[in-house]
């Protein structure tokens, strides 16, 4: 009866067909097939979607119409690793499952009933979804992954463990794990209000070739930076900060690393509690802000701009300068170089600063 109860309320809703279920087997180059599969022909403009213990994924393409794709797979704990169509079906009884077009919007969820606590048998259940380029995105899940990839539209997502993966995005992300890492590349910022922001608990974050206003903070990992443009604020309390090709304004800050930051043209405010800093600047801009409590500063920069310098450390190591009027000592330096103009404010509490 309450298998007639599963598949009769998604027949109802008009998502499916039986023939679309087929037993979670592997293909030969080792991908899962889907246990089910619904095409959509009418117009999807946004995707909704959430599950308690499964990944979620949406591929951007060319066309107008749009598929979806449901795997249900043991959770690992329980010590399977596959589960034939029965067994699932079986399972599946203690789940609400929807699959559908509301409007212009596609719509997955996958439930556990909250009156079974029997959790062998637990299944994970994700969703992938094949949908037009220009398509935004809700999705949740407290267990699983999620993947977006070629989308132009704003993107919404959260999860409470597992990795995020952004590739080729066209407008502003919101994105947040509790227990992964991110991984952001190809992505741009099209609207002036919102960002790129990417927020996780317990991982490293990895951004490449992107542009806009981004927040990527982690309170477990490292962060690395390549190929940025926009301003930028990286924050971490437990790893590096590495960056190389970064144009913008940028906050770079950890409390247990070391900062390393090359080719940069832009303002930067950079600070470790407990590491080195290594800046290389191309260009300046406003200011140059620089602070560790324990370790050493060296920077690459140019001094052929009226700078403003606030410089100190257990020793300061400067080249030769000319036009400098001010003060300069074995561990401090004060005074204007050309004039005086953008401040360079340096700190080691306990280490060198070096300059060129």
């Amino acid at each position: 009866m309450t298998r007639n109860y599963f598949l009769l309320s998604l027949l109802t809703a008009g998502t499916l067909s039986l023939s679309a279920f087929t037993p979670a087997t592997l293909t030969r180059d080792g991908r899962d097939t889907p246990y089910l599969t619904k095409n959509f022909s009418g117009t999807i403009s946004a995707v909704k979607a959430e599950t308690s213990g499964g990944s979620l994924t949406i591929e951007g393409g060319s066309g107008q119409g749009a598929k979806v794709e449901m795997f249900v797979r043991p959770n690992n704990w329980n010590g399977r690793n596959e589960l034939d169509k029965a067994e699932i079906d079986e399972r599946l009884k203690d789940y609400d499952i929807t699959i559908a077009q509301e409007g212009n919007t596609l719509v997955a969820t996958a439930k556990r009933r909250g009156n079974n606590n029997d959790w062998k048998r637990s299944v994970s259940i994700s969703f992938v979804f094949y949908t037009p380029r220009r398509v935004s995105s809700d999705m949740r899940t407290s267990g699983g992954s999620i993947h977006l990839s070629a989308l132009t539209g704003n993107q919404r997502f959260r999860t409470s463990g597992g990795s995020l993966h952004v590739d080729d995005i066209q407008g502003n992300l919101n994105g947040q794990t509790s227990g992964g890492s991110i991984h952001m590349n190809r992505c741009n910022q099209t609207e002036r209000d919102g960002g790129l922001d990417l927020q996780t608990s317990g991982g490293s974050i990895e951004a490449r070739a992107s542009s806009g206003k981004m927040r990527l903070h982690t309170s477990g990992g490292s962060i690395n930076l390549d190929d940025l443009k926009g301003d930028i604020d990286a924050q971490t309390s437990g790893g590096s900060v590495r960056g190389n090709h970064l144009d913008g304004d940028i906050v770079a800050s950890t409390s247990g690393g070391s900062v390393r930051l090359s080719d940069i043209a832009g303002s930067i405010d950079a600070s470790t509690s407990a590491g080195s800093i290594d800046v290389s600047l191309a260009e300046l801009g406003k200011h140059v802000k620089l602070n560790t409590s324990v370790g050493s500063v060296h920077v690459q920069m140019p001094l052929n701009k009226g700078l403003t310098l606030n410089l100190s450390g257990n020793r300061v190591n400067l080249p030769n300068l000319r036009n400098f009027d001010g003060d300069i000592q074995k561990d401090r330096v004060r005074g204007r170089l050309n004039g005086g103009g953008i401040p360079v404010d340096i700190s080691a509490s306990v280490g060198s600063v070096s300059i060129n």
